[in-house]
């Protein structure tokens, strides 16, 4: 549960039906790496391909870029979504592996697979470190041996992985290297992640993850049986309305990174914080019952985040 929480669910093909429209050298069976590397702008074609296929707000948040920066916006997408695939999808470390090989080949000169052919260029023009990259294999290795979470600060390390990165490497498209700029982005992420957590709590269980730290469950007296049987008890709305809380004190703080960037990118970190703070009201106005239907914004609310990030503002 790492890229997903950018890139709100609409519908998602594995990675498999994705390559199988590509062209015969992207995949090689038993391997991650192909015979020979495409040529750059078909490995960012491919990329682009992917991206589209997974989330209808990708498309949004990719038009509001600047042209120039969508297929490297592809390229980080579409090395992440994979990656992401080998873990969720596939359970395999040793796909994983070789994905971090392949990521050592990009870094020199010499990148096989067509995600990396694109990643490779894009990280030579924007002067990209490994360490944003690394940190999202990180998370996605910890993923395959997921056991929750036992405090705030636990969950809060993960998102450090998980999500952090992906706000870092958008700021790097951008130019901005500075602390103070990551700081404020890595609360959007963070603060947006944990949004999207609290609104796929049924969907996780039934996968087996609960994200709510166990401290919390205890301290509002709520069991897992209790999640399981969907009760929305007085407990588990009190303590959903503080996870709520939490995630939306990092958004609105985090949403200050807006206004310390030029209007290109001012549009994108208004997308993603009104989106976080769209699904907290959405879980909000479900009375926080996230089990007999999933809160979600809709395409008005997604046309609604558009136009107001268009228009330099996020709704608190």
């Amino acid at each position: 549960m790492t890229v997903a929480s950018f890139f709100a669910p609409h519908h998602r093909e594995h990675l498999s039906q994705v390559a199988s429209r590509a062209p015969v050298t992207t995949l090689v069976s038993g391997t991650v790496g192909g015979p020979r590397a495409l040529p750059l702008a078909e490995a960012y074609a491919w990329c682009a391909r992917l991206a589209h296929s997974h989330y209808e707000n990708f498309t949004i948040a990719s038009w509001l870029m600047p042209r120039a920066m969508r297929p490297s916006m592809h390229a980080i997408y579409a090395y992440a979504r994979i990656a992401d695939d080998f873990a969720d999808e596939d359970h395999d470390p040793a796909k994983l592996d070789e994905w971090e090989h392949e990521l050592d080949l990009a870094y020199a000169g010499t990148p096989r697979h067509p995600v990396f052919v694109a990643l490779a260029d894009t990280i030579r023009r924007f002067d990209i470190p490994r360490e944003p990259f690394a940190d999202l294999l990180a998370a996605f290795r910890s993923d395959l041996v997921f056991a929750g979470f036992d405090s705030l600060e636990d969950l809060l390390s993960y998102a450090r992985y998980s999500a952090n990165p992906v706000g870092r490497l958008v700021l790097y498209l951008f130019g901005y290297r500075d602390a103070e700029r990551q700081r404020l982005s890595d609360m959007i992420c963070t603060g947006l992640q944990l949004a999207n957590f609290w609104q796929d709590i049924a969907i996780d269980l039934a996968k087996s993850r609960i994200y709510i730290p166990r401290r919390d469950l205890a301290r509002f007296d709520v069991t897992v049986d209790d999640l399981r049987a969907a009760r929305i008890t007085h407990g588990f709305a009190g303590m959903l309305r503080h996870e709520c809380g939490v995630a939306r004190d990092l958004l609105e703080r985090g949403s200050a990174l807006a206004y310390t960037v030029d209007r290109r990118l001012m549009r994108d970190v208004l997308m993603f914080a009104g989106g976080g703070l769209a699904i907290l009201r959405a879980i909000e106005q479900v009375n926080y019952d996230v089990f007999r239907q999933r809160p979600h914004l809709g395409k008005f609310g997604y046309a609604r985040l558009g136009w107001d990030s268009l228009r330099g503002r996020v709704r608190i």
